[in-house]
C-alpha cells in the first residue's frame, strides 16, 4: 500500500521560509515522478512542482519559479519542498504526489497523494 506523508508545513510571516518533506513507502520510490500540488480555498488544485523519475528533471509553476525548490533523496524516499520568500498567495494546503508518468504537471496523471499539509503566510 503506497502511503505519502506530508510534514514541514505551518505559520510564517510573508517573506519567510518553509521546507516541507514527503516521506513514501509502499513504492519505488525511484520509479516514480514526484509533485507538489497545492490548494487554496475556494480554488482549484494547482500544479506546485515536479521531480522526474530517473533523471531528476525539475518543474516548476511560474508562480514559484525562483523561490521553491524541489529535490529527492532516494535513499530515504522522500521529497522535498524548499519555499523562499513567500508570499500571502502562496498559502493553501500543499499535498504530495507520486505518478508513472516521466513528465507531467496535471494532477489526472498522479494517482498516489498524501493527507496534505497547510501552509499559512501572513502579511
Amino acid at each position: 500500500q503506497v502511503q505519502l506523508e506530508e510534514s514541514g508545513g505551518g505559520l510564517v510571516q510573508a517573506g519567510g521560509s518553509l521546507r516541507l518533506s514527503c516521506a513514501a513507502s509502499g513504492l519505488t520510490f525511484n520509479r516514480y515522478t514526484m509533485g507538489w500540488f497545492r490548494q487554496a480555498p475556494g480554488k482549484e488544485r494547482e500544479f506546485v512542482a515536479r521531480i522526474s523519475r530517473s533523471d531528476g528533471t525539475t518543474d516548476y509553476a511560474n508562480s514559484v519559479k525562483g523561490r521553491f525548490t524541489i529535490s529527492k533523496d532516494n535513499a530515504k524516499n522522500t521529497q522535498y519542498l524548499q519555499m523562499n520568500n513567500l508570499k500571502p498567495d502562496d498559502t493553501a494546503v500543499y499535498y504530495c504526489a507520486a505518478s508513472i508518468f516521466y513528465s507531467c504537471s496535471s494532477d489526472r496523471c498522479y494517482n498516489n497523494w498524501g493527507q496534505g499539509t497547510q501552509v499559512t503566510v501572513s502579511s
